[in-house]
């Protein structure tokens, strides 16, 4: 696929399953075409909005991201997007998975809405509290095709993590031949 191609089938993934209300001239598609930018470029929306021309601030973005308030109904969203574009040979078969935890650094006094999302972990980048989000994967041909992602929560277990993302995968009735587990899990 070339990088338009991508783009293009990124976009019509996220405005069909990640339904957003927005109001003035920023639509939708503008706010996700700038997260994928940031997110393919390992930016922050500030500086995209700053690369890009025609799209409005990042306050202007972020007032729209807080939009989504319920992380639950966001990851059931997420989760569903991400089974419904499966390479062929994903479902009803046996394969070999992986499980990744990934630790975000938090700094800061949490609000009300983060609190129940700050993770305690072992001392990173001079702090325990981090925002962490789990996925689970498919090794196949060298190549990792996402199945499932979770936000780790305030006092969840490495189990119950690991047990979250295996649910999450029940309509796939995908079989686990071999389950990798990151250092995080240890």
């Amino acid at each position: 696929m070339t990088d338009e191609a991508t783009l293009s089938a990124a976009l019509e993934c996220l405005k069909a399953h990640l339904p957003v209300t927005m109001q003035g001239e920023c639509q939708p598609e503008t706010l996700y075409e700038v997260l994928l930018w940031a997110a393919s470029h390992h930016d922050s929306i500030e500086h995209a909005t700053q690369q890009l021309t025609g799209v409005p601030t990042g306050n202007v973005l972020r007032y729209h991201l807080d939009k989504f308030e319920d992380m639950a109904t966001v990851e059931r969203q997420v989760n569903a997007a991400l089974q419904r574009h499966l390479p062929s040979g994903i479902e009803n078969h046996r394969h070999r998975l992986a499980i990744d935890l990934h630790l975000l650094p938090y700094y800061g006094q949490p609000s009300e809405a983060e609190a129940p999302y700050i993770y305690r972990s072992q001392a990173k980048a001079g702090t325990t509290s981090c925002f962490a989000y789990a996925t689970v994967y498919v090794i196949r041909a060298h190549r990792r095709v996402t199945l499932a992602i979770h936000a780790g929560r305030r006092g969840e277990t490495a189990v119950a993590i690991i047990t979250r993302l295996l649910d999450a995968m029940t309509p796939l009735a995908v079989k686990v031949q071999r389950l990798d587990l990151d250092r995080g899990f240890y």
